[in-house]
């Protein structure tokens, strides 16, 4: 049986999920917690005058967020908590009404690497931010409104014997019926954020499931959403972060950075391959007058903590995973390790993680990939690279990670938030 603690993190993740169905939202929700804690939130275009406090950023679908202790100095090391904000799924096209045959459809592109099958008659949202003619951005979800329909089996009799979906006629959702000339997605869309829809100049919208999070399983033990890779660590991360603010101390300057695009690559302004983090820690230590000897100390103080989602043993697929480290559902968050460095934990940040786990009494598993299955990447090779300093990589396990209906164990998101927490304040 989940904890009590356990179960409030996860009612708690659930309503985060809720309100996040896009990495805007996402950044919106997180900001109004921050706001609630006391943060200051800072304008990248106007002058900032920082001295301890708490601060945080937004760049489109990323925010950064940090702790600024009264003993911080020039030489002071960050600890940074990084994650992503965004999830696979479908990005609405340019002229998205589209249809035929008496349906109206949303002409929608693919993003990143969802599991397509799973999103097959499901009830979805439109969620993401117009941008108005006057250059003013509007947050906009629609109600449940979207579905891709399956073909019935009495019309595809072999299916069960292999689906494929064509990504460019198969996938495009359905909204409404009639006649063309009078359906209008954009509309509804603007209608949702009530703007005018005739000053929307441009747009970023996707697809995200409406049905909420929910627990099930035998002694209620898990924990099914959509967006769990990577709202598990955005959220952790933010419930760490603001527990620390409360009692800051010492010099360590704690940090969260939600980036976005992670799913497709990192490489944007607001993706972890961008200037953001960078930007960002150096006007901080512009702000203590810092050196070039500073900097240099600072960052070879600082350690990276990057949170991504990976992957529990699957019960039905246990030969695609390594036949020594098979990690599972509540069994603590994962020390992820790879030889090729597709992960960025060494030695040394292994014996780090393992003692911060012990001090918060959390239990961890380590992961590492079969070698006839590679594993993906996450933001943690990113920022090894790009900053120098130390990194490793950590994350919730889950089943049906890219679904979308992803799943955990109720306390491993906690877990995650309590060596966090352990990680900021050491």
């Amino acid at each position: 049986m989940a904890q009590a603690a356990a179960m409030a993190h996860i009612a708690d993740l659930a309503e985060y999920v809720a309100t996040s169905p896009s990495s805007f939202h996402a950044v919106a929700s997180a900001a109004k917690r921050l706001d609630a804690e006391g943060f200051t939130a800072l304008d990248e275009s106007a002058a900032w005058n920082l001295s301890s406090g708490s601060y945080y950023v937004v760049r489109d679908g990323a925010i950064i967020a940090w702790v600024q202790p009264e003993g911080a100095t020039a030489t002071s090391g960050f600890h940074i908590l990084g994650a992503h904000t965004d999830s696979p799924g479908f990005k609405l096209k340019p002229k998205p009404t589209t249809g035929s045959n008496g349906w109206w459809q949303a002409g929608v592109e693919v993003y990143g690497g969802p599991l397509l099958n799973s999103w097959l008659d499901r009830e979805l949202v439109l969620a993401g931010r117009l941008v108005l003619r006057d250059g003013s951005v509007h947050l906009a979800q629609t109600e449940p409104l979207l579905r891709i329909p399956q073909l019935a089996i009495h019309l595809d009799r072999q299916v069960n014997d292999g689906l494929t979906l064509d990504k460019q006629t198969h996938t495009n959702p359905i909204f409404g019926a009639g006649d063309l000339a009078d359906a209008d997605i954009l509309g509804i869309l603007a209608a949702s954020a009530g703007v005018d829809p005739t000053q929307v100049a441009g747009y970023d919208v996707l697809t995200a499931p409406a049905q909420r999070g929910e627990v099930f399983g035998h002694g209620k033990d898990f924990f099914a959403s959509s967006r769990l890779d990577n709202l598990t660590s955005v959220h952790a991360g933010l419930i760490a972060l603001t527990n620390h603010s409360r009692t800051p101390s010492g010099q360590r300057i704690a940090m969260l950075a939600a980036f976005d695009h992670e799913e497709i690559g990192s490489a944007s302004r607001s993706g972890a391959s961008g200037p953001f983090l960078e930007e960002i820690l150096g006007r901080i230590q512009a702000s203590f007058g810092a050196s070039t000897e500073d900097n240099a100390r600072a960052m070879a103080a600082s350690v990276c903590l990057s949170a991504d989602a990976g992957h529990a043993v699957h019960p039905n697929y246990p030969e695609r995973h390594d036949p020594a480290n098979r990690p599972q559902l509540n069994g603590g968050p994962l020390l992820k390790i790879n030889a090729n460095q597709r992960y960025a934990t060494d030695a040394v940040g292994a014996a780090a993680f393992a003692n911060w786990c012990e001090n918060a009494g959390v239990p961890y598993q380590e992961f590492v990939s079969n070698n006839q299955v590679p594993c993906g990447s996450t933001i943690g090779p990113l920022t090894a690279t790009r900053l120098g300093i130390r990194t490793l990589d950590v994350g919730v396990a889950l089943l049906s990670m890219h679904s979308a209906r992803e799943m955990c164990g109720v306390d491993d998101p906690w877990y995650l938030s309590k060596v966090s927490r352990e990680f900021f304040g050491e």
